[in-house]
């Protein structure tokens, strides 16, 4: 008998499960968000950066899978044999979209090659009419163009574009807040647009004061890679909330990454405030 199988023995059941825990922890401590950065340049510099093409590439191919019917789901690369809803994101755009008589207007802002939008294009079909327009990276452009775009689906290199266009009904930030420079900037833009909604969402967020700037490392069997990531205190976040909004709801959010500090990632629905005003009017009336 090695000393392990005697020891494993003997012990109580609570310090051998104790062990494993701590063992796996151990194991996914080098992957998550870990450290404490003074500045966007220091954790750039400590870290390899978004604008792989690599990480491109790797998602083309595999929405390209989700496009043409041979996997249900796409997020970060990664195929699925089943679509993980975002339930309360698709409760909010259908929500938005019964407002405006069944027609829905996105601005996915940071939305890669249409993630979300393949995620949730069998509830989408049903609505009347459906436009999901997405800001992204030059790259992320020209592929999404090249390979992804059509009557439903457009890509923008900015806002001003977009909305020269056409006026979106509500904004998306999924996912896309934590890995801005400025985010808070990104979002008080968004909310000064002709648009009554914001939807967020797979965002983390701590009870802290402050935001704090950590890197994220992204496990070798998705790509390999790591970026500049915020954990955004949610006080922060509300206090960048002028009287002209309102949070219709907050929920939890799928993502789950170990941290520095007690992570919970989360979303929120935003409404302009006298469009909410009229919502909780009727919601009170039923």
């Amino acid at each position: 008998m090695t000393p392990k199988a005697f020891i494993k023995l003997f012990a109580p059941p609570v310090l051998v499960q104790g062990y494993r825990l701590l063992r796996g922890r151990q194991a996914n401590s080098v992957y998550g968000l870990s450290g404490d950065y003074g500045s966007w340049n220091e954790a750039v510099r400590a870290s390899t950066g978004y604008d792989s093409p690599v990480i491109l590439e790797k998602t083309k191919t595999a929405l390209l899978q989700v496009k043409n019917g041979q996997a249900a789901y796409e997020r970060d690369s990664v195929v699925y044999a089943e679509i993980q809803y975002s339930w309360p994101l698709l409760a909010g755009l259908l929500w938005v979209a019964a407002q405006s008589c069944g027609r829905l207007n996105v601005l996915d802002f940071g939305g890669s090659l249409g993630s979300t939008y393949f995620q949730n294009r069998a509830f989408l079909r049903r609505l009347t009419a459906v436009r999901w327009n997405i800001i992204e990276q030059p790259r992320h452009i020209e592929t999404g163009r090249g390979w992804f775009e059509d009557e439903a689906l457009k890509f923008y290199l900015c806002i001003e574009d977009c909305v020269a266009e056409t006026q979106p009904n509500v904004v998306l930030l999924n996912g896309v807040l934590q890995y801005l420079e400025r985010p808070y900037d990104i979002l008080c833009g968004l909310l000064e647009l002709p648009c009554d909604h914001v939807i967020i969402d797979r965002t983390p967020f701590w009870d802290g004061p402050t935001d704090r700037l950590c890197v994220q490392h992204v496990p070798p069997s998705i790509y390999p890679a790591s970026y500049p990531s915020w954990i955004l205190s949610m006080r922060q976040l509300r206090s960048h909330l002028h009287d002209g909004w309102e949070v219709v709801a907050e929920f939890d959010s799928l993502d789950k990454l170990e941290g520095p500090v007690d992570v919970a990632y989360r979303g929120m629905i935003l409404t302009k405030r006298n469009c909410c005003s009229h919502f909780l009017r009727e919601r009170n009336n039923q």
